[in-house]
């Protein structure tokens, strides 16, 4: 149990007091965007200022890709495809069935993407992906080089066409639908040098190929949210601060799975989609819930 804190009873029935939490490879330099892959029964995860993909299945970690472009997030389309988003080459890209990578997009009327950081893929095949400044703004997570847009969310749809669909943002992070597709979340995490950035995650209502809303959902203490995943009854398990927070989904904290640092991505995965995979900073860890992930493909 030393790995959970209870705050609500209704957390209780979320995880397992047996589960313990494994560590199952050190020493990255920074774990994002994990990504399962439930026909192939392994998760890729980004270690991203190594500018690689590793492949994990079952406790064993390899190597899958490198360079990646200095791949951040991702996600995988209606056709299985695994669809990332390149800090380097400032693109969202889909990895083809034979191995071939295509660039989706990477320019909004005729101006450079900035870093395409976190993807998700709706039932409709259209794919929506936040644009913040952070990987064009260090050398260390893809490159310094100069923003032509401001940060923003975007949506592409299976024709090509790429819209503008929230532009009030200063750092839009991670993304998540809930099952229904009906909400997004939105982590918003601040300009990245920001003294005392504005840090909360937002909840839209999506309808159809619009957002309407943009209220605060919940702001994550200590530390800020990054990536988020849903479970299938529609609660929100946000990275943190001390490791992953479970959230109602009225915004109530329900309770926590602490790690001893900051969590910055999570992932379903595994048998049932019960095993929380997290990208603990520099570990990748690991503990079974009483959950199943969200299965919106």
């Amino acid at each position: 149990m030393d790995a959970l804190a209870i705050l609500d009873e209704r957390f209780i029935t979320c995880v397992l007091p047996n589960a313990p939490l494994l560590t199952l490879g050190e020493n990255y330099a920074w774990l994002e965007g994990p990504v399962w892959f439930a026909d192939h029964d392994c998760l890729l995860v980004s270690d991203l200022p190594n500018d690689r993909i590793l492949r994990v299945v079952g406790d064993q970690v390899s190597l899958f890709r490198q360079p990646s472009g200095f791949a951040n997030g991702h996600a995988r389309d209606r056709q299985g495809r695994l669809i990332g988003c390149s800090h380097r080459n400032r693109c969202i890209t889909r990895t083809e069935l034979d191995g071939s990578i295509t660039v989706l997009a990477d320019r909004f009327r005729g101006k450079r993407l900035n870093a395409p950081n976190d993807v998700v893929v709706k039932r409709d095949g259209s794919i929506w992906f936040s644009d913040p400044h952070y990987g064009i703004s260090t050398d260390y997570e893809g490159g310094k080089q100069e923003p032509e847009l401001p940060p923003s969310l975007y949506r592409l749809d299976p024709d090509g066409t790429l819209a503008l669909v929230a532009d009030d943002f200063a750092g839009p992070n991670g993304l998540c639908f809930s099952p229904d597709e009906r909400l997004l979340y939105v982590a918003e995490s601040g300009p990245q040098f920001a003294p005392d950035p504005e840090r909360h995650i937002r909840v839209f209502g999506v309808d159809g190929a619009r957002l309407t809303g943009g209220r605060v959902f919940h702001s994550v203490s200590p530390g800020f949210a990054d990536g988020m995943r849903c479970d299938e009854d529609g609660r929100v398990w946000s990275s943190a601060g001390d490791g992953v927070h479970c959230l109602d989904p009225s915004g109530a904290l329900l309770g926590k799975i602490l790690t001893g640092g900051t969590v910055a991505n999570l992932e379903f995965g595994g048998r049932n989609r019960s095993r929380l995979f997290l990208c603990a900073g520099h570990r990748l860890c690991a503990i079974y819930t009483n959950v199943r992930g969200a299965v919106s493909l």
